[in-house]
């Protein structure tokens, strides 16, 4: 440790006490009554603050207030004492006081005493300085205490004392941790600022002075302290904290906390502390000795056993006596030491044994082995100057001379090659022998050889790790800090303050070595260090290499039997005379699967029968047929038949399969391949044969099928021609898209296909889906039973809008029925009307179902209110399912009440008390009851609905149900806000066709002027107002809303009956046509508002507003009442 005086500067009146700013930047002192603010950063005085009168004594920087934030005012509490210091704890639970009579008292933030500590000298040792320690990883808060008793001492928080005393033979001024704990700066009578340990050990001294030294204070998380003397001077010091360790192979030793040593085995990690309790000035170790340069003594200690994973020291020698070196080296029974240009030998009992004086300084020195008392060190000097020394002999002997200064050095294992690291930042690589310059490598700040291979080093620098294999390219990888080790695939890494173990991977020298062929070199890396693909590849490559001793180490670390033995066959016919390494390469390639390779080789040692037999082994008959020779086709043929048998009895199938095929048995190779699932062969069977070959191809497709390869199957039935086997072959494999385009290609197979999908459908519960699969199939019955099990389950699950659904594609069906099956027609046509009765209804009451079920309501009020008096003017007798009576009237009443319909709102709260009310509902409506009765007893006007015909306002409550009172014309409801649309329906006259109508309608032509009478016809049914047209001018008016306002007599509903001329005048836009596909008949009606835009979905034809029908198809992407996408096209 050595301290850096940063700045200095003097002040009027003795320093008094410092105080830093909590982030460091600023320093404030008292001297005298002044305050001085000073820049950490060079000392500069930022300005002097004036107030205080008298002497300041004490300054400190807030952090988090004056007093505990609970109380109102500062508490005040006597003492038995003068207090000369105080110290908060780190949790600030607990105030320490040093007294002037020698008593140090610990109080709670009440200040009530908990603990009272008597020093031994009382009065005569008055408290002059006190700290807590502030570290967070002590277990219990430590108090130091220094008094004018010349002594240190620490606490506990209980009062207990930690250890005896310390002597400081000075009266100590002032006390107070550095950094985090880990130190204690003591100054005060002896004029100057030291360094303790945290247990009161003293290190050395950070700066003399002139004067008693009054307060000091290390600057918040830094290195950094400032010292106040009496007479004024502020000084501010920097603290240099080197690194003192020692490495030796895999155990490496170094200083921790100043005056404790850890000595760590590199490999196991296992690490042990020494504590020496004094500072630690030099740290040596070599072998089983390690040796501890203290103050005022070196120690010596020894491994107890020769384990080499062994971690216990003992203590071997002491050398009582002060010694002052630059480097400090153990040997096994010597210690040298390193003063400048000088070298001393000394014994482990202190004495000096001999000494070399040297040219130049001493820059580097290393102990490379020997044996114990003969041991060599390689020496570095300034002036470039390379030594190696034997301890027991007193000449150095000069390996090399060079030009540059050396920084580090290192020896090969062979002791036949020395790298250097210059002051250049050059590594350089000598033979020591004929001092010849190898190689050099720029940008190296250490090295380091490789003690278990010769020809490998590694040196680091620029953030870099570099490995060089003899006179290879060096491989770099990524690395901070410097090398100091090499042993094996570990490198050792000093980074900062700590060694780490680095394991480096071998592949790359090693490959490098393998590019050469140099086989035995490149087992050597590997021996260091390398994966097992790597070893396999050095196996192979000199197996290749026909260096079989290598391979055979090599394969042997793999634990590759079937090499081995290989290698063994070789080395056996080697022995027996054999010399032929063509032979010898041919059946290692045979080995690796180079077959071809193998057969060249063979040939070209004249070994053919070796090939022939080769190919034959491995079932390769049609490379084999090149080493028969031109002979007949039938004994080829013949060959080959009899090989195949080979082949099927030692149960090789593959190559009986491949012989059956050339001699044209392609059914028995089929078989073959059918009864072993071999799939890929069977297709390349099928694809290979011709069409006209029936059998085999249908053996194919039966083994294709049953080995669940269907599209494989599917290719041999379409070369085949059998569709109808397709098809069943899709249905069964359930491949439904390829049978669909199958269907639409040959509609023959339709009901084949359909039939199976529906039925595949509902038992996947995808019924919706199989409803439409049977009615595309012609199942009429079928899929009305599913749509109606479909309806039942969302009736009962309460999704009314999806039972709507399910009741029009019921009606849509029966629609279907009635058109096909004139025999059911008026059955089906009776269901048509009952279902879609039930469609609306449903429709309706989902909304009705919602608003009451969910907490928020998706639906206007107004909406709420149409939809309750349209289900209630619907409702049969017989409710249907799921549909409360409770619900609609509730909703009625509720939204009445909130529209102004306060009559229509009292008659619905009236029915609903004559009905069973769930509890749920029961207090509302109960209120509801109680609160209308204070409104008016009349409906809003603005709520009356009109008909659109006869102008006439109908009541909110319609006894006839959802037709006008007057004229009976039912009207026609929005499916979204269920409004009234300004719409009257109005029939052809007869022997008016709906083609004639459309067309008529579509000329719109400009009507002459004429009269048109209104005729009505009585009969027993009906009563029909028909339009006549007359002669008489009417002017400008409609001739369709010019009679529709009249006084209607009778009580029965008088349809309105165009004829050519009325339709002639229409315009196309004003009229919609609900175009029912037979048996039904189209539905005309007529817009009296045409401003006011209708839409009606081309696939239901229910009517909506325009802007309502756009807006939910784009919340819902398709009409909300028959789901019909936007983009289908309509029936």
């Amino acid at each position: 440790m050595r301290a850096v005086l940063t700045w200095r500067d003097k002040a009027e009146h003795c320093i008094n006490d410092i105080a830093f700013k909590p982030d460091g930047t600023q320093l404030i002192l008292a001297a005298g009554s002044r305050l001085l603010v000073y820049d950490t950063s060079d000392g500069t005085l930022l300005q002097p603050l004036k107030g205080h009168k008298d002497t300041v004594y004490c300054v400190a920087y807030a952090k988090d207030g004056l007093w505990s934030p609970e109380q109102k005012s500062v508490s005040k509490h006597k003492s038995s004492s003068k207090i000369i210091c105080c110290s908060w704890t780190n949790d600030g639970q607990y105030l320490a006081l040093g007294m002037f009579n020698g008593i140090i008292s610990i109080r709670n933030k009440n200040g009530e005493e908990k603990v009272k500590i008597e020093r031994p000298g009382g009065s005569l040792s008055p408290i002059w300085s006190i700290c807590w320690n502030p570290s967070r990883e002590e277990r219990n808060d430590i108090l130091a205490v220094a008094d004018w008793g010349q002594k240190v001492s620490f606490y506990q928080l209980s009062g207990k004392q930690i250890g005896k005393d310390r002597a400081l033979n000075f009266d100590p001024c002032c006390i107070s941790y550095f950094t985090k704990g880990e130190y204690i700066l003591l100054g005060g009578s002896d004029k100057q600022v030291s360094l303790f340990t945290k247990d009161g050990v003293r290190l050395g001294t950070v700066g003399e002075q002139n004067s008693w030294v009054w307060t000091c204070q290390a600057k918040p998380d830094s290195n950094y302290v400032v010292v106040g003397c009496q007479d004024g001077t502020i000084s501010f010091y920097q603290l240099i904290f080197s690194t003192v360790h020692g490495l030796y192979k895999d155990r490496y030793a170094y200083r921790d906390s100043m005056t404790d040593v850890i000595v760590q085995h590199l490999i196991t990690e296992q690490k042990v502390r020494i504590k020496c309790k004094e500072l630690v000035k030099k740290i040596a170790i070599y072998r089983n000795r390690l040796a501890i340069q203290l103050p005022e003594k070196i120690l010596i200690y020894e491994l107890y056993s020769e384990d080499s994973s062994d971690m216990h020291y003992r203590v071997k020698e002491k050398i009582i006596k002060k010694f002052e070196c630059n480097l400090l080296v153990v040997c096994a029974n010597h210690i040298i030491l390193c003063q400048e240009k000088r070298l001393q030998c000394l014994s482990f009992s202190g004495v000096k044994e001999r000494e070399w004086q040297m040219e130049s300084l001493i820059r580097y020195i290393k102990v490379i082995g020997g044996p114990p008392g003969r041991e060599g060190l390689l020496v570095g000097l300034k002036n470039g100057q390379i030594l190696k020394i034997f301890v027991d002999n007193l000449f150095a002997i000069v390996l090399l001379k060079q030009a540059t200064a050396v920084r580090c050095l290192d020896m090969s294992a062979s002791r036949k090659k020395l790298a250097v690291v210059d002051e250049n930042d050059t590594c350089l690589v000598y033979d020591i022998d004929t001092k010849e310059l190898l190689f050099q490598e720029p940008n190296a700040n250490s090295v380091a050889w490789n003690t278990q291979c010769e020809d490998m080093l590694c040196f680091s620098g620029g953030g870099y790790l570099n490995i060089k294999a003899s006179t290879f390219p060096v491989h770099r990888q990524k690395l901070q800090g410097f090398v100091v080790g090499y042993n094996g695939s570990k490198i050792f890494c000093l980074h900062v303050f700590s060694i780490s173990a680095v394991e480096v991977p071998q592949s790359a020298p090693m490959y490098q070595y393998l590019d050469r062929k140099l086989f035995k070199e490149a087992y050597q890396i590997a021996c260091l260090g390398v994966t097992d693909t790597d070893w396999r590849e050095l196996a192979m490559e000199a197996l290749e290499g026909l260096d079989f001793e290598t391979a055979k180490k090599a394969f042997i670390r793999v634990q590759d039997l079937r090499y081995l033995e290989l290698i063994s066959s070789i080395e056996e016919r080697k022995k027996r005379g054999e010399t032929n390494n063509d032979l010898f390469l041919a059946d290692v390639f045979s080995y690796q699967g180079k077959f071809h390779e193998a057969a060249k080789l063979y040939k070209r040692s004249g070994h053919e029968n070796l090939a022939l037999e080769m190919y034959t082994d491995l079932c390769m008959f049609e490379y084999a047929k090149d080493f028969l020779g031109s002979g007949d086709p039938k004994e080829t043929k013949m060959l080959i038949t009899k090989q195949a048998d080979w082949a099927r009895n030692i149960k090789e199938p593959k190559a009986a399969v491949e012989m059956y095929i050339s001699a044209g048995e392609h059914v028995k190779a089929i078989e073959i391949c059918g009864d072993h699932g071999w799939v890929d062969m069977l297709i390349d069977i099928a694809r290979k044969l011709d069409k006209a070959e029936r059998e085999p191809l249908l053996l194919c497709a039966t083994y294709l099928k049953k080995l669940d390869s269907p599209g494989y199957a599917a290719e041999t039935y379409l070369k085949m021609g059998d569709l109808k086997a397709l098809v069943q072959l899709h249905v069964e494999t359930q491949r439904w898209d390829e049978a669909f385009a199958l269907g639409e290609k040959h509609p023959e197979f339709k009901d084949d296909i359909y039939v199976p999908y529906a039925q595949w459908l509902a038992e996947n519960d995808r019924f919706e889906e199989a409803q439409k699969a049977f009615h595309k199939a012609g199942r009429q019955r079928e899929a009305v039973q599913v749509l109606e099990q479909l309806t039942n389950n969302a009736v009962a699950e309460s999704r009314f809008n999806d039972a709507a659904y399910y009741y029009w594609m019921l009606s849509m069906q029966c629609l279907d029925i009635a058109q096909a099956d004139p025999a059911q027609k008026d059955t089906m046509l009776g269901k048509f009307y009952h279902f879609q009765r039930l469609a609306e209804l449903y429709h309706g009451y989902h909304a009705i179902h919602r608003h009451t079920e969910d907490p928020f309501s998706v639906h206007r009020p107004e909406t709420l209110f149409n939809i309750s008096r349209f289900l209630l003017h619907s409702l049969p007798k017989d409710t249907p399912s799921g549909i409360s009576k409770v619900k609609i009237l509730f909703t009625l009443a509720k939204q009445s009440k909130a529209l102004g319909a306060y009559r229509l709102a009292r008659h619905a709260y009236d029915k609903l008390r004559g009905l069973y009310i769930p509890a749920r509902f029961q207090k509302s409506i109960e209120l509801g009851t109680l609160t209308i009765r204070a409104k008016p007893f009349h409906d809003s006007e603005e709520l009356v609905p009109l008909c659109y015909r006869c102008s006439t306002n109908n009541p909110l409550l319609n006894n006839l149900g959802n037709v006008c009172i007057n004229c009976r014309q039912p009207f026609i409801f929005s499916a979204s806000s269920y409004d009234v649309l300004h719409l009257v329906e109005f029939y052809l006259e007869e022997g008016i066709t709906d083609e004639e109508a459309i067309s008529l309608i579509d000329l719109e032509v400009l009507r002459p002027k004429r009269d048109d009478r209104q005729l009505e016809i009585a009969n027993n049914s009906s009563q029909i107002l028909r339009l006549v047209e007359t002669k008489d001018s009417m002017g400008d008016e409609d001739p369709f809303t010019a009679k529709l306002s009249f006084e209607q007599g009778g009580s029965e509903f008088v349809p309105v009956v165009v004829s050519r001329l009325v339709l002639r005048s229409m315009s196309r836009r004003d009229v919609l046509i609900k175009r029912w596909p037979p048996p039904l008949r189209w539905q005309y009606f007529r817009s009296l508002l045409p401003d006011a835009s209708i839409t009606m979905c081309p696939s239901c034809f229910q009517m909506f507003h325009s802007e309502d029908y756009e807006l939910l198809v784009l919340q819902h992407g398709c009409c909300p009442y028959c789901r019909r996408c936007k983009d289908d096209p309509g029936p």
